[in-house]
Order: structure tokens, then C-alpha cells, then sequence
């Protein structure tokens, strides 16, 4: 007898169907085929034992699973439960009406339960393009496959329950979550706010209008200034994700593994904070099994690269066609997959090995040259990519010990959210969502200047020594410096302030 059941595949972000056909005739032998991984190939010593263990059997006939589509390369076990469920239809150990109806996924235990599963958010949302009237899991992964709207979603602990369910002996409720509401209720709780910052004012600042354009920082300042307590804070005065965002960022999470059993919804922007030991791989994805990395799950949210200069090179250059083409393309021989990656990079870095250097009140002791050589870890075409470099201060004791409360993060975001509408009108007809992805054409359209912002911005290009590559960002973060003035034009005070935020393109700043 045949009997079909479905599976999915992942890859990148997106699910493939697998239909898994089982054959049950006369002879004997087990036969797995459709280009199984070693995991898949196992499911059989799996089955056989969980089957065992709740009093079903496996036949002791000639035994067909194909997997279909045979040129895609089956891995995990997650197709345990669909090939069980498949011989016990095909064995007439269970009714056989309803399996076809529902997509199936789950790793199978010795004893019969049922293990949670990578990508039920991608796999679900193919159950619906599909047609299947709903999807069964593992109880773990009810809650996330639940976001999708419009199809029953059953979650099981055992194979048991699943049984009962097939047979109709047990009724089971399917998961109901209603997306929306959930999104609103975990929308706005930050877990870190500015309000905790004592000073450091200018530094608030420059992050105001990096969340504003979109625009990459740095900081650069000494051990214990709070360059690291700042950008943990970045994120809290982002625009809000829209719904469309979160499920796009829940899948990338959701394929990764890395998504909670509560709710299933990543609502606030993520924030990655890789060590600096991490390889380019971990960094930017791939590996034999295809897996997104953290500029990947750090999509719609914050990438935070502590001590840059400690990374190792090879890891640092990987970043440069991601923070240009906001995506990653990981290619091998006989397929490719497409990770997104629309993030906002914040690096933070001493000034030199020991540092102090610039410090106002300790002494550097680095050797002369160190300075320049430890900049010279980070290269220029990656500092070409971030637009503000932003100097951090200790602060004083006189700071530290203020009552007065400082701003709160949700008044900061209020600005921004201001400023990215009118960037969101600006570019309505354009892929261009904000003042950072400005190409040259929208740059000299939107970026025009009066005669009193060009002399200045000359005087300074000649005065401080700024590199040529300045230019176009020094014009980028003016643009959002005027949309955060709610103004249409950029001003000479515009100009300047812009001109302030950017340290390393000084010739001499390295002395």
C-alpha cells in the first residue's frame, strides 16, 4: 500500500515541500531514498524503536520511503515523524484520511517524543502557500508556527498523542495566536534605556542622528568611558519594526534556532554583540549546512563589534559587501541562498593599545607609531562604510554623581521616528529606505547646497585634512542633521556639526 505524507526543506530562509512516499509490499529490506543525509538515513533505527516502545510496530515487509523532490539533498532528522506516521498509514496501523491534510515535522526519541525542530515559521508559512489545511509539530514550536494567520496549527508532545489525533480517538484544539496583539504587547519594552547614561551628551547625540539616517557609527575613546553601555542602548531609540519587519526577522531567528518557546515573535530590534574571536563564517553565514550568521540576525536591528580592532582581518573584510548590498549570498556547488542583512553597524575601539592616547588625564605609553599601526587594523574601505566617528570622553566625577535624570529613550525615538517620515516621503518611489542608502544621483538631488555650506565644508576638507571619501558621507549625515531640524535644506550649522563626526578621516588625528 502507498501512503504520502509532507515535510519541508529549508533553504535560506524560505521551506521547500518534500513529499515523502512510503511503500509497504511483499519481500523485505528498508530502503530510504531521495538523497538522504547521513541524520535522515538513521530514522529507521529511530522509528523502529519509538514504535516499539508505544506498542506499534514497524512491517516486516519490503519497506519504500522516497523523498521527493530526489535532487534536493534531505538533512536531519526532522522527517522522523512524517516517515513514521507514513508507514503506520501504509501498514493500516492508522486511519490514513486525515495525514495528507496536515504538513508534518519532528525529530522522533527512543521513547516516542517528539523534538523541537529548526525553521517552523518558513515551514508553516509553506503549509498555507501549499493548500494544507494545517501543520503538525512539536509542541515547542506550536507557538511560532502559530503567527501565520488562516491554518490550523497543532502542537504534540509524543507520537502518541499524534496517533490519537490521526485516529480521532482523542480531540485536540489547534494553537490560536492572534499576531497583531501580540506584536503590540511586546513592541515597546526595551531593556535597556539612555535615561541610565550620566553625560555624555555628545555622544547621545551623534546616536540620535545615526538612528535617524540609518547611518554606521564607531566610538572611539578610552577603557570605561561607556562606549559599550551607549551602544547597548542604541537600539532603544530605533523606529519601531513594523509587523512586516518582525515576521522577516522571527524567520531568520527561526531558521538559526534561535527563537524562544514563549511567543515566537521577535518585537524589539535584535542586538548581536559577536565576541571578536568569532571566525568570517559564524560572521557572515554559510558553513556545509548553510546557516544564517550574525549580520543576518542582526537584520532590522543593531550589529555591535566591541574592540574592533581585535577582530581579525579576514573577518572584518567579509562585512564590506553586506553593509553595501544590505544582503548576503552565500553560493556553492550546486545551489546558493540569500540571507538578508539590513542592519546598523556600531563599533566601538580604544585609540591605541594601551588606551589613553588623547586622554586628558593619563599618559599614553604606546611606542611611537603604535597609534597608527593599531588604526591600521581596521581598513579604510570598512571605515569608508561607517559614517560617523564619534570621540568618547571619560566621564567626570561631577556627571556621575548628578541626580538630575537624563532623557529617556522612548523622547529620542519620538525625533527619529519624525525624521525617518519625511525620509520615508522622500524616497516613497525608490528602494531607498533611509539618508545612509542615499546612491549619488539621490545624493545631488536631495543633498544641493548654498553657497555658505560649500565654502565651509571646502575650508574644512583643506583645514583638517579630510579625505576625499568624507565628502559624500559628511553630506549623507547633514541631510539627516536637517531632517531631524525638520527642515528642507541643509544649513551651514548642518554642515559643521557633521563635520565634527568625523575623527579618522583627519590625517593627523593618529599624530
Amino acid at each position: 500500500m502507498l501512503v504520502k505524507t509532507y515535510g519541508g526543506a529549508l533553504q535560506g530562509v524560505d521551506a521547500r515541500l518534500i513529499t515523502i512516499e512510503v511503500s509497504v509490499s511483499k519481500g523485505k529490506d528498508f530502503y530510504l531514498v531521495g538523497l538522504p543525509d547521513k541524520a535522515v538515513q538513521e530514522a529507521k533505527i529511530r522509528i523502529d524503536t519509538a514504535l516499539k516502545n508505544i506498542n506499534f510496530h514497524s512491517p516486516q515487509k519490503k519497506t519504500v520511503v522516497n523523498m521527493a523532490p530526489a535532487d534536493l539533498k534531505k538533512e536531519g532528522a526532522v522527517y522522523d515523524l512524517p516517515i513514521a506516521l507514513g508507514i503506520l498509514g501504509a501498514t493500516d496501523q492508522i486511519k490514513k484520511d486525515k495525514i495528507e491534510d496536515f504538513l508534518i515535522m519532528g525529530e522522533l526519541s527512543l521513547d516516542g517524543k517528539i523534538q523541537p525542530i529548526k525553521g517552523a515559521l518558513p515551514i508553516s508559512i509553506l503549509a498555507k502557500k501549499s493548500g494544507f489545511k494545517g501543520i503538525i509539530l512539536p509542541t515547542e514550536n506550536a507557538n511560532e508556527a502559530a503567527i501565520v494567520s488562516d491554518i490550523e496549527v497543532y502542537g504534540f508532545n509524543n507520537i502518541t498523542e499524534v496517533i490519537d489525533f490521526c485516529n480521532g480517538s482523542k480531540k485536540t484544539e489547534p494553537i490560536c495566536i492572534n499576531t497583531r496583539d501580540l506584536f503590540i504587547e511586546n513592541l515597546n519594552n526595551p531593556e535597556f534605556d539612555f535615561s541610565d547614561v550620566k553625560g555624555q551628551e555628545n555622544i547621545k547625540r551623534a546616536m540620535e542622528i545615526a538612528a535617524a539616517g540609518g547611518h554606521n557609527l564607531i566610538l572611539i575613546g578610552p577603557p570605561g568611558a561607556g562606549k559599550t553601555m551607549l551602544a547597548k542602548r542604541f537600539s532603544s531609540i530605533l523606529p519601531p519594526m513594523t509587523l512586516y519587519e518582525a515576521l522577516e526577522t522571527t524567520k531568520i531567528h527561526s531558521v538559526a534556532g534561535k527563537l524562544g518557546t514563549e511567543h515566537g515573535l521577535v518585537a524589539q530590534r535584535p542586538f548581536r554583540n559577536p565576541h571578536h574571536t568569532i571566525s568570517d563564517v559564524a560572521l557572515i553565514g554559510g558553513g556545509t549546512n548553510p546557516q544564517p550568521g550574525e549580520v543576518s540576525m542582526a537584520h532590522n536591528g543593531v550589529l555591535f563589534l566591541d574592540e574592533l580592532p581585535e577582530f581579525k582581518r579576514t573577518v572584518l573584510e567579509v562585512l564590506r559587501q553586506p553593509l553595501e548590498d544590505r544582503n548576503v549570498s552565500i553560493s556553492r556547488a550546486k545551489f546558493s541562498v540569500n540571507y538578508p542583512a539590513s542592519l546598523t553597524l556600531v563599533a566601538s575601539m580604544n585609540p591605541c593599545p594601551c588606551g589613553y592616547y588623547n586622554h586628558p588625564e593619563k599618559e599614553c605609553i604606546c611606542p611611537g607609531g603604535s597609534v597608527q599601526k593599531y588604526l591600521n587594523k581596521v581598513s579604510g574601505p570598512l571605515l569608508d562604510r561607517i559614517d560617523l566617528h564619534v570621540e568618547v570622553a571619560p566621564v567626570s566625577f561631577e556627571q556621575l554623581a548628578n541626580s538630575k535624570p537624563s532623557e529617556k529613550s522612548n523622547s529620542i525615538r519620538e525625533r527619529v521616528v519624525s525624521a525617518r517620515k519625511i525620509q520615508t516621503k522622500r524616497y516613497n518611489k525608490t528602494k531607498v529606505n533611509c539618508n545612509a542608502e542615499m546612491n549619488s544621483n539621490q545624493l545631488e538631488s536631495c543633498c544641493k547646497l548654498n553657497s555658505e555650506c560649500k565654502i565651509l565644508l571646502k575650508n574644512a576638507m583643506n583645514k583638517l585634512d579630510l579625505s576625499a571619501r568624507a565628502y559624500n558621507r559628511i553630506l549623507k549625515v547633514a541631510r539627516t542633521i536637517a531632517d531631524l531640524d525638520n527642515q528642507k535644506n541643509i544649513h551651514p550649522n548642518h554642515i559643521a556639526e557633521a563635520i565634527q563626526f568625523r575623527s579618522l578621516d583627519r590625517d593627523n588625528w593618529a599624530g
